[in-house]
This record gives structure tokens, C-alpha cells and sequence, in this order.
């Protein structure tokens, strides 16, 4: 245990730290507006670095090396996917949902938007938007929960449960103090360390191995196919891989970020950083997993961890190549990496329950300061059941992502591309397309997962076609609807 203590230091340094930013934005946070959205006030910088990180969980360094190391090239489709909806979401909604928000009454969440964009006076979509997002996120959470869980779990030895506990309350704590504004501005440093440990650990595993002809001798001994992109996967495989793309459109802690900027005219810088710092660090992950391979296939009496469970490669890789105050640095991008996209989702829920069922149905007129505070006790509510969620010591990290992602990217995806270009889309159309992404991920997922396909793909395609079909069916949108539509999109034009 003795040569982990500068781990240990290290971690403790980092968690003191992650806390003092979020005491300092602590003393920035005056309103709902600020602790939830901070006041739109992220400059390029920050918001890409922010959406990156909040976007790339613990998955980018566990599960994703973990898959690559099992099953070689062929997982990578996943990363490719994931650039190219990455990409479009950049350029097709983050300029647009900035805009769309302000004018529909200042939006501050996204069932908040709907409601407006729509006039649904009646809250319908209100209510069942944010029933959707608690859903998915209380699965997301946990996810968040068991990857914080298994860092803790692997290199200091303790219990599942004791290690889940420590990681909640280290994420916990600077949420409910800081609020937005603590979570960006501590996911723009882990998104930095998320990069430095990402870039470092593949090149080391390489140079420690041996020169090239080395390295192929043994992932040729180790996996033959390790190089074939294409090895054991059937077009609808790689199809159901990619399809993670889709799943951007639909990400409420991802697409906050795109609210928050302070302006239009910062959102083309903000894409050419985040997509720079996004392919860097899926190369780096991809690069973990492969060198992973030949490596413990060199090292197969330090291989036991990994071949009990391949999500630990990064760890292990890490704890063995790095001098222990390095390592500790290096690990700590996994804290950074759980810590952003758990707390932007705790955050997330904690603005749809405080916006959309707390002021909106129980107290209409409650104070900024006791909305503040309701939101900090909403983050606790939600961390307490996501950890009872995450209790599972079994549960996988991408399982539980890949079911959360699916579930927003259909409910959420067609229904936000639509809205911000299609002024003919009705309040029913939106609705209608909203249940029919989530039912149809949770029944394919259920009753159809032997076919192979991605949840996803049915969903956003059903529910983009069940939009289209009942907006036409329907009466066209009144003057409220589309007066609104047609000032945001005249406002972003003028502003982009």
C-alpha cells in the first residue's frame, strides 16, 4: 500500500483543489440563472473545453481502451462516429440553440424550451421532457458512479462500496457548492489533464514494449485480426457503432454548454478547439487499448487485472509505466474525466426538477436565493440515487452509457433538429416524437438486442418520422409559435 502514497497525495491535492474552484465560483453565483447556465457567460474557450470534457466520461479512458483491447481496430468505428456527430452538432445546433433559448423567454433547461418554443401552455411537454432526462441521467449517474468507483476500487485497494461512496461525495461536493460555473471552469483544467494523460500513456506503452517490429510481432501472436477494422463486424455492426453519433443531438448536459456560451460569434472557435481536443484524445484512448495488447502480452504475469476486466487497461497501464507521483497526475485525468460528465448531469437534473416540476407547479414565485438552494438539494437527491443505481459492483461502464446515450439522443435528437429548422413542427408532432424515441429504446433494448442494432438507430429514426407525420397531420403552428421561430433564426443569422 506504502507505494501508492503519492497517488494518494496527488488524488487528495486534486479533490482539494476541484473544491476551492467550486468555493470561488461560489462567490459568482448570485441567481438560478448563474448557478444553472452561468449567466451565458462562457467565452469559446471554455465552452469547448467544457462540452468536451462533460462529454467524455469515464468511458473515453476505461471503456473505449477497454473495448479496444479486447476486440482491437473494429471498436474504433465508435470513435469514428462520434467525431462526425460531434462535428455536425457544433455546426448545425450550437449556434442556433444559443439564439433559440434567449428568445424563447430566456430558456435556462430544455424542457424550459420546449414549452416555449411550442406554447405549451398546459406544461405536457414540460413534464414528460423532464421525466425523460431524470430517467436516462439516474442511469447515466450511475455510470459515472461505477467508473469513479472502479478508479478508487483498482488503485487503492478498497471495497466497491467504499470506493463508490468517496468518489459521489468528491463530485458532489463542488456541484452543490459552485453550480455551473464551478463545473466549467474545473472541466476546462481536467479536460487538459484529460489530454496530457491520454497523449503520454500510449506513447510510454509503445517505447516500453520495444521498436515497431516488436509491437506487430506480438499483436500478431497476441490478436491476428487486432489491425482489421472490419474483423468479425457485419455492415449492420459497424453501422449500430457509428451510430453513437447520433446520440450528440439529444444530450442535454452537452448541449447546455451551447446555451451557456456568451454569444453566437464564439461558437466557431469554440468547434475548431473542441473538435481538436475531442480527436486528440479519442486517438489517445484508442492508442491505450491497442498498445495495451502486445504489451501484456509481453507482461502476461502483470496481465491478471486486466484480463478479469478489460475497462482497466488505462489504470493498469498507468500504475505500471509511471513513476508513482506521475501516475498519480495520469489517474487523476480518470477522476477528471468522471468528475466533469457526472457533475454536468447532476447538474442537469438538479435544474429539471428545480425549473421545471419545483417553480413551475409548487412555488411559482420562490425567491433566486431558495431556487439556489432547492437546486443544491436536488444535486444530493439525485447523486443518492444514482449511487444506489451504481451499487451493482458487476455493472460496465459503456453498458450503462450506451442505454443513457441511446435513450437521449432519440427522445431528445430528432426533436432539437427540428425544432431550431422546421417553423411548421406542432406541439403534438413534438411530443409524439419525444415518447416514441424513448419507448422505442427501451423496448429494442428489452426485446430486440439479439438483432445486433444500436437502440438508437430505431429510435431517432421512428421518432423523426412520427414528428414529420403528426406536425403535417395537425393544424399549422400559430402566430405565437412561428413570430418566435422566425425572430430567432432572423437573430442568428445577423449574429453568426
Amino acid at each position: 500500500m506504502e507505494q501508492f502514497n503519492p497517488t494518494l497525495i496527488t488524488f487528495i491535492f486534486y479533490i482539494i483543489a476541484m473544491v476551492g474552484i467550486g468555493l470561488y465560483a461560489y462567490k459568482a453565483t448570485s441567481d438560478f440563472s448563474d448557478y444553472i447556465l452561468g449567466g451565458r457567460s462562457l467565452g469559446s474557450f471554455v465552452t469547448a473545453l467544457s462540452a468536451g470534457a462533460s462529454d467524455m466520461s469515464g468511458w473515453l479512458l476505461m471503456g473505449l481502451p477497454g473495448a479496444i483491447y479486447l476486440s482491437g481496430l473494429s471498436e474504433a468505428w465508435i470513435a469514428i462516429g462520434l467525431i462526425i456527430g460531434a462535428w455536425l452538432n457544433w455546426l448545425l445546433v450550437a449556434g442556433r440553440l444559443r439564439v433559440h433559448t434567449e428568445v424563447q423567454h430566456n430558456a435556462l433547461t430544455l424542457p424550459d424550451y420546449f414549452t416555449s418554443r411550442f406554447a405549451d401552455h398546459k406544461k405536457i411537454l414540460r413534464i414528460t421532457s423532464a421525466m425523460i432526462i431524470l430517467i436516462f441521467f439516474a442511469i447515466y449517474c450511475a455510470s459515472g458512479m461505477v467508473a469513479g468507483a472502479r478508479l478508487f476500487e483498482s488503485i487503492f485497494g478498497m471495497s466497491y462500496q467504499t470506493a463508490l461512496w468517496i468518489s459521489a461525495i468528491a463530485t458532489i461536493s463542488y456541484v452543490c457548492i459552485g453550480g455551473f460555473l464551478a463545473i466549467s471552469w474545473t472541466d476546462t483544467f481536467q479536460a487538459g489533464l484529460m489530454i496530457f494523460a491520454l497523449l503520454l500513456t500510449p506513447v510510454i506503452t509503445f517505447l516500453s514494449i520495444g521498436d515497431t517490429t516488436q509491437v506487430m510481432t506480438l499483436l500478431e501472436t497476441a490478436r491476428p485480426a487486432a489491425f482489421d477494422m472490419f474483423s468479425n463486424l457485419s455492415i449492420v455492426a459497424i453501422l449500430s457503432l457509428m451510430a453513437w453519433g447520433l446520440g450528440y443531438f439529444g444530450q442535454p448536459h452537452i448541449l447546455v454548454r451551447f446555451m451557456a456560451a456568451d454569444s453566437v460569434k464564439s461558437i466557431p472557435a469554440a468547434r475548431r478547439i473542441g473538435m481538436t481536443w475531442m480527436i486528440l484524445c479519442l486517438g489517445g484512448a484508442v492508442g491505450a487499448g491497442f498498445f495495451g495488447i502486445p504489451y501484456f502480452a509481453q507482461h502476461p504475469e502483470l496481465a491478471g487485472a486486466v484480463t478479469q476486466n478489460p475497462e482497466t487497461v488505462f489504470m493498469e497501464l498507468t500504475k505500471i509505466l509511471f513513476n508513482p507521483w506521475i501516475a498519480g497526475i495520469i489517474l487523476a485525468a480518470i477522476l477528471a474525466a468522471v468528475m466533469s460528465t457526472l457533475s454536468c448531469q447532476l447538474l442537469v437534473c438538479s435544474s429539471t426538477l428545480t425549473e421545471d416540476f419545483y417553480k413551475t407547479f409548487l412555488r411559482k414565485n420562490a425567491s433566486q436565493k431558495e431556487l439556489v438552494w432547492v437546486g443544491r438539494l436536488m444535486v444530493l437527491a439525485i447523486a443518492v440515487l444514482a449511487i444506489i443505481l451504481a451499487g451493482n459492483p458487476e455493472s460496465k461502464v459503456l453498458g450503462l452509457v450506451s442505454y443513457a446515450w441511446a435513450g437521449f439522443g432519440a427522445a431528445f435528437g430528432p426533436l432539437i433538429i427540428l425544432s431550431l429548422f422546421w417553423k411548421r413542427m406542432t406541439l403534438n408532432g413534438a411530443l409524439a416524437g419525444m415518447i416514441t424515441g424513448a419507448v422505442v429504446v427501451i423496448l429494442w433494448k428489452n426485446l430486440f438486442a439479439e438483432t445486433g442494432i444500436y437502440e438508437i438507430i430505431p429510435g431517432f429514426i421512428l421518432a423523426w418520422a412520427v414528428i414529420i407525420l403528426v406536425s403535417l397531420m395537425g393544424k399549422v403552428p400559430g402566430r405565437e409559435v412561428t413570430d418566435r421561430f422566425e425572430e430567432a433564426d432572423r437573430l442568428y443569422h445577423e449574429q453568426k
